[in-house]
């Protein structure tokens, strides 16, 4: 990193309950498969439902993914270029596929749209089996008190 003497950025793990409160509230995140030619990431639309990210999808990679029970990756993030200050939340676990009928009417009624062109009939929830989060700050940010917490992991690890 290209940093001026002196210049310290700061970061502060996030405790599971910020990284709820974050995912809550954004609607856009990207979910990061792996398929024949390797990692790739896609945006969605989503919604934090009962502690777990779910997406609606057509037929294609991440529905693929979400059919073989693979493991994925999701991020959020927040910027605030004015300030230096920026946020992530990564949930880590496993894309499955919701096919239950009552479950699917439920989910249905959510505020899940997405903004891409497509039916989108299929619904992929992704059990978490890692929850991290970070926020970031420069010098003089809201953050840059040095206070830092430690958050742990659903499966007790640390980021």
């Amino acid at each position: 990193m290209n940093e001026r003497p002196g210049r310290q950025v700061r970061w502060q793990e996030l405790t599971k309950s910020e990284c709820f409160e974050l995912l809550a509230h954004e609607h856009l995140g990207r979910v990061a498969v792996v398929d024949d030619r390797g990692p790739v990431v896609f945006p969605v639309n989503f919604v934090l439902d009962r502690h777990m990210v779910v997406f609606r999808t057509d037929a294609g990679t991440k529905l693929d993914t979400a059919c073989r029970g693979s493991r994925v990756a999701f991020e959020i993030d927040g910027t605030d270029a004015a300030a230096h200050t920026g946020w992530s939340v990564l949930v880590r676990g496993e894309a499955v596929e919701v096919t239950d009928p009552a479950e699917l009417a439920r989910l249905r009624k959510l505020p899940l749209d997405p903004w891409a062109p497509g039916a989108k009939t299929h619904f992929v929830r992704i059990l978490p089996a890692a929850l991290t989060g970070r926020r970031i700050s420069a010098p003089g940010g809201p953050f840059a008190s040095g206070r830092r917490t430690t958050a742990r992991a659903a499966d007790g690890s640390r980021r």
